[in-house]
């Protein structure tokens, strides 16, 4: 990261996730949010980031924080949870915002059931790591921080391209 550029982040996570620590521990691990949530912004603050952290068990209000995107944030590193399988209007709400953006999974969904294999994040995310546990959160994190600089800025539905 540049030295004298401060980035801005808006860190979202969708429903259940505010049960990490607890909600299946043999699948998602035993870190909390609030632990996540720690060590990102330990990190952010090595990369030069501003984060803002979020969680909402509801798609209005996630929508709604991304929108922000357009005059708050350069960039989002987003774990939706189960709306990745389930959400257009997340999907319409991240490609609106022309941000790089980053898609989290704590498990491996791919080693998961059937439905779980697809996401309309995905298709709209510069990047994804998935089965990372909640060391996925501060890879993103590095990540958006490289796009953010040295990467040239990738955009929402780069991947294409």
């Amino acid at each position: 990261m540049s030295p004298n550029r401060t980035h801005t982040a808006l860190v979202l996570n969708g429903p259940n996730l505010n049960l990490l620590g607890r909600r299946e521990p043999e699948v998602y691990g035993a870190t909390t949010l609030a632990e996540i949530e720690a060590e990102c912004t330990m990190v952010a603050a090595r990369l030069n980031l501003e984060i803002d952290f979020r969680q909402s068990n509801h798609e209005g209000t996630l929508i709604d924080a991304i929108h922000e995107s357009f005059d708050r944030f350069d960039g989002i590193v987003i774990n939706p949870g189960g709306l990745s399988h389930t959400s257009v209007a997340l999907q319409d709400a991240l490609a609106a915002v022309s941000v790089p953006v980053v898609e989290v999974h704590v498990s491996n969904v791919h080693r998961r059931e059937e439905f779980r294999h697809m996401s309309y994040v995905s298709a709209v995310a510069s990047a994804v790591i998935i089965g990372a546990g909640a060391h996925g959160y501060t890879l993103a994190l590095e990540h958006l921080a490289w796009l953010l600089d040295d990467g040239g800025g990738v955009l929402v539905g780069a991947a294409d391209s």
